[in-house]
């Protein structure tokens, strides 16, 4: 039996920065996915899957995708079997069984995380670290996180091939903080590669609060178009670039650092191009101001400059990728008028949660105020709506030691 917990991951700053090569603020958070693998015993040796959430028990053997039915959590499995399948080679039978304490679809990352531990289920069950293929690939911690986001998103990883993932086109925040964080702090990584760069303690008298707004952020379902778009203009804006300049970039954030006037001829380029243009200003405004600006004031303990930095990472969400709904909005300005110094939307947005860093000692009065009023203004959200206090966690680890 192999048994691995994968924990959540909260997005601090970095909305929609890391396809684009930008900085983010993560942490991973006390709450995640356990999975426990035993050999498999389908009639015909193949992979299956359950989770204690839902009664359906699925096949998920290599090419099954198209026997379940969209949105299905079953996909993201199937995406890590088949991606393994074509880069290892057949898989031994196995049985996958999944617990979490996660809420779904509610930017917590729960689709990232099962896709993240059933890699290391099934890695660990074929001893596939001990391939050559591994070996010549994937070096480190960070390797496995961007491996593990190239299952989700289809891409290759160095010498091992893509296949289509689970239609969303992202980056690999999610799973870098999942493998990568650290117990207790925020870290700020840059990606495409994947780099770690500062980590700053929370103190221990604050705590997140997570207000779950109860509009899914389904990737696999209707956001993902929306959610896809915003990664197609980043795309259409590094094309662009190079097609004009004669380079070759590989992301946003090696384009604007290729010279000191990059920003300023990017934004001549695309002066014609306003949905461009103010996806370009959204990334620069996250990625290079708001990401540095937050990290200073909390090594700073500086609360307030961090608040502040959280509204402004808010409105441009809100303004500039217009992935804000009414809901999210709302959470946002209550928490703040309800007293948290900071709070903010996070995630893919077109629905899921919003944070608010709230003291410890006053997390039940401030949850139940906050989740009274977003029900009286929203009913039919509101009745899905939750709310869940979580503070920065360890990254993934074997639970069967």
């Amino acid at each position: 039996m192999t048994s691995w917990f994968v924990p959540g991951r909260l997005e601090v700053f970095g909305k929609h920065t890391d396809y684009a090569g930008g900085h983010s603020i993560v942490a991973a958070v006390d709450r995640g996915i356990r999975v426990t693998l035993d050999e498999g015993d389908l009639p015909d040796g193949g992979i299956s899957a359950q989770t204690t959430a839902l009664p359906d028990r699925v096949e998920v053997g290599a090419g099954a995708a198209s026997t379940l039915p969209a949105g299905h959590w079953g996909h993201y499995v199937q995406a890590v079997v088949d991606r393994l399948t074509l880069n290892f080679g057949q898989l031994k039978p196995a049985h996958l069984s999944f617990d979490s304490d996660l809420p779904l679809a509610s930017g917590m990352s729960s689709s990232s995380a099962l896709v993240v531990a059933s890699a290391l289920a099934l890695i660990d069950h074929n001893d596939l670290r001990e391939r050559e293929e591994w070996k010549a690939n994937i070096h480190s911690r960070a390797d496995e996180a961007g491996y593990y986001s190239c299952c989700e998103n289809g891409l290759s990883f160095g010498s091992l091939e893509g296949v289509r993932g689970v239609g969303t086109f992202g980056g690999s925040q999610d799973h870098t903080a999942m493998m990568c964080c650290h117990d207790g702090r925020l870290t700020e990584f840059s990606f495409c590669p994947i780099q770690e760069h500062r980590s700053v303690a929370l103190d221990d008298t604050w705590t997140f609060v997570v207000a779950v707004s109860g509009v899914l952020a389904e990737k696999t379902g209707s956001a993902r178009d929306s959610y896809n778009a915003l990664s197609a203009r980043i795309a259409a804006i590094v094309t662009q670039w190079n097609k004009a300049t004669g380079r070759a970039d590989a992301s946003l954030a090696d384009a604007l650092a290729s010279s000191g006037d990059a920003v300023e001829q990017m934004r001549r380029m695309l002066a014609d191009e306003p949905d461009l243009l103010t996806r370009l200003d959204a990334f620069i405004r996250e990625s290079t101001v708001l990401v540095p600006q937050a990290l200073d004031a909390l090594d700073a303990g500086d609360i307030d400059a961090f608040g502040a930095a959280a509204d402004e990472s808010h409105r441009n969400a809100d303004e500039n990728l217009g992935n804000q709904v009414p809901q999210t909005n709302d959470l946002q300005r209550r928490a703040r008028e309800l007293g948290a110094p900071a709070a903010s939307a996070f995630g893919a947005g077109f629905g899921g949660s919003v944070w608010a860093l709230v003291e410890r000692s006053g997390v039940d009065d401030f949850a139940n105020a906050w989740l009274e009023d977003y029900r009286r203004a929203y009913p039919d959200a509101g009745s899905r709506a939750s709310i869940v206090p979580v503070r920065p966690g360890d990254a993934a680890r074997r639970a069967d030691e």
